[in-house]
């Protein structure tokens, strides 16, 4: 899809000198550029992945982990 967006003239070189280096077109750049940013921002994706990743594993207990954590925290300023 094409389309048309304004940018800061600073934003745009900083983009058109970081697609010369890693041999992109400018259009590749802006569709990887939009992706991140689209991906870091769905927060409901992460906590469902991390959610999917915590029931895969189960509720194991690594004694060794438990253990650091707890040293950690009382070391912790809250």
């Amino acid at each position: 899809m094409k389309t048309a967006v304004s940018i800061p003239d600073e934003v745009f070189e900083r983009a058109e000198q970081l697609a010369r280096h890693t041999k992109k077109s400018r259009s590749q750049l802006f569709s990887d550029a939009l992706k991140e940013y689209v991906a870091r921002h769905a927060s409901e994706d992460v906590t469902d992945a991390m959610d999917r990743v915590c029931r895969e594993l189960g509720n194991r207990k690594d004694e060794f982990v438990s253990s650091a954590a707890h040293r950690i925290l009382k070391r912790s300023e809250w």
